[in-house]
């Protein structure tokens, strides 16, 4: 069900609280990518440029809860937000609840934003505390989810704050509504062939995935280290590559129902193996099949690159979630980049691609290649979950459109 958006609602003269996700990269109080605080701008103008008051919440990193940690502080956040904005951004203090929070809110005019500091530094908010959310709102006349990248936690901004707004507008934002509209629709009515391309280390983290998508895609195509687990299942030697043990009777389970449903499960042919896991990879060498003992494998090989280059450049909906390798080393970042390449062609050819937000969003904005996606997720653990069939509480109390 299509739930309102921002635009639908009269923000005139209104304070407008705006869940957005600025869990961004900081370094020595640097931000290194801004990609989710340039994603919430469509939001935040449509709010300031129809005369309404955007209060903005969202958290940073994983603080104790124990009150303010200077390295966790979203104050760069709000510098960077009004030089995006071309405007000032208000930054009350080092708490987003108590008198200096609530006088900036009371005193802010039509068209001002301000950004509240980090809601984690209360510990109620993990909780999803319903009297610390009561305080978060400020007196609140509208509520704005734009954060998908917490969408899957039932916290207290994103659950307990939208519930103490009673009949007030409770709606989506922009971009949560694009998010919601390209991976629900992928999932939901996908243009056939459907490719879901998973990979990263854990099989364990994307098992609910496979078998979710497996009855409605044509073809699952698996990499990363989390392929490991299925070859071993399969019998083959994987040298010492990462395998979950405890998982290997479900990955067994999954490559019968793969069959029985006559889905296609692609897994590695061949593999770019190192002794050692670092950037150098010690000795490296490409191993078809069965991986020799002292070896693991870093990265898909150049026959499993083309391979799933080919399936990928034939469908006409992708999703993909998880790098083919470890492509944080130079040496082990060919397969992420094979399988970008191939999703930007078949973009081109009018597919759908969907890149699933996490280390394979990062992937191709390091390699400039995030341009050439339908659409590129700004949540890893949500778009997962979304890839599972999970609903989402702080998405289902909005209102309907």
């Amino acid at each position: 069900m299509s739930k309102k958006n921002i635009a639908a609602v009269d923000v005139n003269g209104k304070n407008v609280f705006i869940r957005v996700d600025f869990n961004v990269p900081i370094e020595d109080g640097k931000i290194s990518d801004d990609r989710r605080i340039r994603a919430a701008l469509p939001t935040i103008q449509s709010v300031i440029s129809r005369g309404g008051r955007a209060i903005l919440a969202s958290h940073l990193g994983r603080p104790e809860g124990k009150g303010f940690e200077a390295e966790y502080s979203l104050e760069p956040v709000a510098k960077r937000l009004g030089e995006l904005l071309h405007k000032p951004v208000g930054f009350p203090g080092n708490d987003c609840i108590g008198d200096t929070a609530a006088a900036a809110v009371n005193a802010m005019k039509n068209g001002e934003v301000i950004l509240l500091e980090n809601v984690r530094f209360h510990k109620a908010e993990k909780k999803g505390d319903p009297a610390f959310a009561e305080k978060l709102a400020h007196g609140a006349d509208v509520y704005v989810n734009d954060a998908f990248g917490t969408c899957h936690r039932a916290e207290a901004s994103m659950v307990a704050v939208p519930k103490s707004l009673g009949s007030k507008p409770k709606v989506v934002g922009f971009l949560v509504e694009k998010e919601i509209k390209y991976l629900a629709g992928a999932i939901s009515k996908p243009t056939k062939p459907f490719v879901v391309v998973l990979g990263g280390a854990k099989v364990s983290d994307k098992m609910a995935c496979i078998d979710n998508l497996l009855p409605k895609a044509d073809a699952i195509i698996v990499g990363g280290a989390m392929a490991y687990t299925f070859l071993k299942a399969l019998g083959k030697n994987v040298g010492k590559s990462r395998v979950e043990e405890d998982r290997i009777a479900d990955a067994k389970k999954t490559i019968d129902l793969a069959a029985k449903l006559k889905a296609d499960l692609l897994l590695p042919v061949d593999h770019v193996c190192g002794t050692e896991f670092n950037e150098s990879g010690g000795d490296i060498e490409v191993f078809d099949e069965n991986i020799k003992d002292g070896f693991m494998g870093l990265d898909i090989g150049p026959k499993t690159q083309t391979k799933f280059a080919l399936t990928i450049m034939r469908a006409k909906t992708v999703v993909w979630n998880g790098p083919m390798g470890v492509f944080e080393f130079k040496p082990f970042a060919v397969g992420t980049r094979e399988i970008a390449k191939a999703m930007v062609e078949a973009t081109k050819k009018g597919a759908t691609t969907i890149v699933g937000g996490g280390d394979s969003a990062a992937a191709v904005e390091d390699m400039g290649l995030s341009d050439g996606f339908s659409h590129v997720s700004t949540g890893g653990g949500a778009s997962l979950e979304m890839l599972e069939g999970n609903k989402f509480e702080s998405v289902e109390l909005l209102d309907n459109a």
